[in-house]
């Protein structure tokens, strides 16, 4: 499941999750973010049962990224159970989110 989250969503989303989380924090003026979104939408298909994808957009929605030292963007933090288990900044292949999100779950 992919969801868009705010500042005001985003605790109420991790905190009602039992499932492995993915939060992409991104901005719609990045490119590499732009790069990154078609990944995060294979691996929610792939892995619709074993984890969640949120987004949110860093510009709209400063606090949560600041709460989370997220410095640059595209910025993934992956996080189980309220606990940050991951963090990968800038955009990277596929298979390195993969590696990451199969060591965890």
């Amino acid at each position: 499941m992919h969801t868009t989250v705010n500042d005001y969503s985003f605790k109420e989303e991790i905190r009602n999750s039992n499932s492995l989380i993915i939060v992409n924090f991104w901005a719609p003026w990045c490119t590499p973010c732009k790069m990154i979104h078609p990944i995060l939408n294979e691996i929610t298909n792939d892995y619709h049962e074993f984890l969640k994808v949120i987004t949110i957009n860093t510009d709209s929605n400063p606090t949560t990224a600041m709460e989370y030292n997220v410095r640059s963007i595209p910025t993934l933090i992956i996080i189980k159970n309220g606990e940050l288990l991951a963090k990968i900044t800038g955009a990277v292949p596929k298979s390195t989110v993969l590696q990451l999100v199969n060591q965890l779950l």
